[in-house]
C-alpha cells in the first residue's frame, strides 16, 4: 500500500514523452531492508538529482514505478537504506529492462543486484569505455575486469594516478559478457567497488 502511495504521489499528472516512455522500470526492493531514498540519474551526468521517493520510503518486498524526467537510456541508480547502507547500480540500459531490482531478481526482463551477470552486447560485443573520474577524490589504484573473470588483474593506472575529472580508456576483450566489474582506491587509502556494469551501450563510465 505504502509503496503505491509513494508511486501515485511521485508520478500522478506527468506526461511522459515518447522518448522518456522508453526508459519507464519498476524499481523492486527484495533486499529485507527499507530504501529511505532512491535517486536515479542519466549515466551522462555528474548529478545525482532529486530522492524519486519524496517523503516516502519503499519498504522490502515492495516496488514503485519510475518514470525519470530525461530520456537517456543509460542511466544510473543509487539507493539508501535505513541501516545506513548505500548501494549503486551503473550504466543500466532502462530501455530495454522493465525491472531493475535490489537484493534478487524482479519478474520480466531485469536488472538485479548479483556479481558475475551476463548482459547482451547491443554495441557490437565490445565493452571497451573510458573511465571517467567524477568522485572530487584522487584515485591511486583503479582494477578493471569482466564480471566473468575470477581476479581483478592488475592495476590500471599502473605508477599514475587519477586526479578529480580525468579519465583512462579501458580496453576489455569482446564477443562476451557487456558486465564488468570495477574497483577504485582512493588517495586516502578508502576504496569502493561497483560490479556487474554494463558497458557496451555506451563509451563512458562516469564514476561518482
Amino acid at each position: 500500500m505504502r509503496a503505491l502511495i509513494v508511486a501515485l504521489a511521485l508520478f500522478a499528472g506527468l506526461a511522459a514523452s515518447p522518448a522518456e516512455a522508453q526508459n519507464r522500470f519498476w524499481l523492486v526492493n527484495n533486499t529485507g531492508d527499507t530504501i529511505q531514498t532512491a535517486n536515479v540519474s542519466a549515466s551522462r551526468l555528474s548529478n545525482w538529482g532529486p530522492d524519486i521517493l519524496g517523503n516516502g520510503v519503499l519498504p522490502s518486498g515492495n516496488r514503485v514505478y519510475v518514470t525519470p524526467n530525461f530520456g537517456d537510456c543509460v542511466l544510473d541508480v543509487r539507493v539508501t537504506y535505513a541501516s545506513g547502507r548505500e548501494e549503486t547500480r551503473m550504466g543500466l540500459n532502462a530501455c530495454s529492462i522493465n525491472t531493475i531490482a535490489f537484493g534478487g531478481a524482479g519478474t520480466g526482463t531485469t536488472a538485479a543486484a548479483g556479481t558475475g551477470a551476463t548482459i547482451a552486447a547491443p554495441r557490437g560485443g565490445d565493452p571497451s569505455f573510458n573511465f571517467v573520474n567524477r568522485s572530487g577524490q584522487t584515485i591511486r589504484e583503479l582494477y578493471i575486469s569482466l564480471s566473468s573473470q575470477s581476479s581483478w588483474g592488475s592495476d590500471r593506472l599502473g605508477t599514475d594516478v587519477m586526479s578529480p575529472g580525468a579519465s583512462v580508456y579501458i580496453r576489455l576483450p569482446g564477443g562476451g559478457s557487456c558486465a564488468a566489474d570495477i574497483r577504485v582506491v582512493y588517495a586516502n587509502g578508502s576504496a569502493a567497488e561497483r560490479r556487474g556494469v554494463e558497458t557496451c551501450s555506451r563509451t563512458d563510465v562516469i564514476w561518482r
